[in-house]
């Protein structure tokens, strides 16, 4: 019987104490895990490492990290992304979401979390293997097995957020789904009230799917969002 392969980690932070302990802890799970101190170097490890997920420090000493991300995802890896920041503001912890991040967490933090939102976020990269379903609403399709997304012909490129997001307003179409509803399914956790994430990430996900479409991600005031399609 085969047995699965290790997931594979690449922890990028410029203080190495905490790029260390984060792949130790790792590599007790049984991952496979490797480091890198700046953006350079991260972008390098990416490209010949090939990882299932990467945590990744804001401030770095050469680039930022969403100037990795943006590395990451012109060279078309699609890999779930996990940022660290020091910053706790609001607005600077829904951007990593907003770039195209997966989730955050904020400096200083646990291990232990930190560890349970990687498997949060690699349980929605990957989702169950036994089940295959094409979702379909108007010219939006879904292949829940092969993971791609096509708007007509056109292939989508989204990250396991958005599509788990875009998924959960699939599957239950044509019923609207409140913030909270979306909140609890996608991030498996309580962001504090913090209901402008989904806002912010849905008009994320509305710019791929809608721009130059008519409409299928419709927002119900008052209540949430609904993907259907609408007559006229």
């Amino acid at each position: 019987m085969n047995k699965k392969s290790p997931v594979r980690l690449l922890v990028v932070d410029d203080e190495p104490h905490i790029a260390d302990l984060v792949a130790t802890v790792a590599r007790y799970e049984g991952w496979h895990a490797v480091t890198a101190g700046t953006g350079a170097e991260a972008l390098h490890e990416a490209e010949s490492f090939n990882p299932d997920i990467v945590v990744l420090d804001l401030m770095l000493p050469d680039i930022d990290g969403f100037s990795v991300l943006d590395g990451l995802r012109a060279s078309g890896a699609m890999v779930p992304v996990v940022f660290l920041t020091a910053k706790d503001g609001t607005a600077d912890r829904i951007a990593g979401l907003t770039r195209g991040g997966d989730d955050y967490l904020v400096k200083p933090f646990s291990v232990e979390e930190l560890m349970a939102r990687l498997r949060a976020v690699l349980r929605r990269s990957t989702g169950p293997s036994w089940k295959r379903s094409v979702l379909e609403v108007g010219d939006l399709t879904m292949d829940e097995d092969t993971r791609e997304v096509r708007r007509g012909e056109e292939l989508i490129g989204l990250t396991p957020t958005e599509f788990e997001l875009l998924r959960y307003l699939m599957r239950r179409s044509p019923a609207v789904l409140t913030k909270a509803q979306i909140l609890d399914h996608v991030w498996e956790y309580d962001f504090g009230g913090r209901s402008n994430v989904v806002e912010l990430v849905v008009s994320h996900l509305r710019k791929k799917i809608d721009d130059g479409h008519r409409p299928l991600i419709h927002t119900v005031r008052g209540v949430g969002y609904v993907v259907r399609q609408v007559a006229g």
